[in-house]
């Protein structure tokens, strides 16, 4: 009997992906939710799921996590069964929370104690939570672990994250749903968002357009290809959940690729890539940007066989494949 799952935000990047991961497993009949946020074209989320439309083991309900009506009708059909909730739809990216914190708030915090009740209520059995590496904010103990304590973010995307983990494991603990966070470091690949930094870079410097950089160029990210994540959310999906008496299972665990690379490296990469130099438009940090992201996915390996394995110059040549196929298509149209 194949197995249920609900993905919110499953029309956009890493959602889009994972869909296409469970859909050919072939033991999962995916129900996607997803409200098309207008922060990019609506076609470019249309085209990540156009090759499912028409499979019957793939359903699109659109519209929103705050909306009780979308979400009585997707955990109507589930109640009392072995689904399972996979939770991605959120704001995301720390300089726009800045502008629109209560809409952040909103959106990260209230919607996933929305769907968190109504999972309650239908008993699912496994919920598990997109969180950020974000939520270490300026920690200096690096690689960073789970265990790391006295987190404290500095943004208010990062502090609705934290928020949002908080939830779940209070749910966990009181209503004996079995939940896992995963924090997810820095993704990128074919379909990422085009307002974020590799994207923006490959689309600047192809058209010789300025590239902003925030700060000297010495900030480090642990960037993490979106294949290596679906692969660890995927496992996820099907770890050993081991809970405490009378309390639902509860863990955290990073994603990422346990390895950094400096701003100013990333653009000499992608500028080796597309065969031209970028044009730097220096600007001052950023406020809420944090200095370095770093995962330690020991326990992620350990637990589920976690092992990411794609390098930042092979991630990136996989991206420029996908960015010159985009633009091809673009240009047929």
């Amino acid at each position: 009997m194949k197995g249920q799952v609900i993905i919110t935000g499953g029309a956009g990047f890493i959602g889009s992906h994972l869909v296409d991961r469970l859909l050919l497993d072939g033991q999962w009949k995916v129900t996607v939710v997803d409200n098309f946020h207008p922060n990019y074209p609506r076609a470019i989320k249309t085209a990540n799921l156009a090759r499912h439309i028409g499979n019957p083991e793939f359903s699109l309900v659109e519209g929103d996590i705050l909306d009780d009506r979308t979400l009585d009708r997707v955990f109507s059909e589930v109640a009392g069964t072995t689904a399972t909730v996979v939770h991605l739809a959120a704001l995301v990216g720390v300089r726009p929370s800045l502008e629109n914190p209560k809409a952040y708030h909103r959106v990260n915090v209230t919607g996933t104690l929305k769907l968190l009740e109504k999972a309650r209520e239908a008993r699912i059995a496994h919920f598990i939570l997109a969180s950020s590496s974000s939520v270490y904010g300026e920690l200096q103990d690096v690689p960073w672990k789970e265990t790391a304590g006295d987190l404290k973010p500095i943004s208010p995307y990062a502090a609705t994250k934290m928020a949002a983990e908080e939830l779940v494991r209070v749910y966990a603990r009181l209503h004996g749903l079995n939940a896992t966070v995963l924090r997810f470091f820095t993704v990128y690949g074919p379909r990422q968002r085009p307002d974020l930094a590799i994207h923006s870079f490959f689309r600047r410097i192809a058209q010789g357009l300025p590239v902003q950089q925030f700060g000297d160029g010495s900030t480090q990210r642990d960037y993490t290809f979106v294949e290596d994540i679906v692969d660890g959310v995927h496992k996820a999906m099907g770890r050993h959940l081991e809970a405490a008496e009378g309390q639902g299972a509860f863990d955290i665990f990073n994603l990422g690729n346990s390895s950094t690379v400096a701003l100013r490296d990333l653009i000499c990469a992608v500028e080796r890539e597309v065969g031209r130099k970028a044009v730097l438009q220096v600007l001052p940090e950023q406020p809420g940007d944090v200095p370095r992201t770093f995962a330690n996915v020991e326990k992620a390996k350990d637990a589920f066989g976690y092992v990411p394995n794609t390098g930042i110059a092979e991630g990136l040549v996989e991206f420029h494949r996908w960015y010159k196929e985009m633009a091809l298509e673009k240009l047929d149209k």
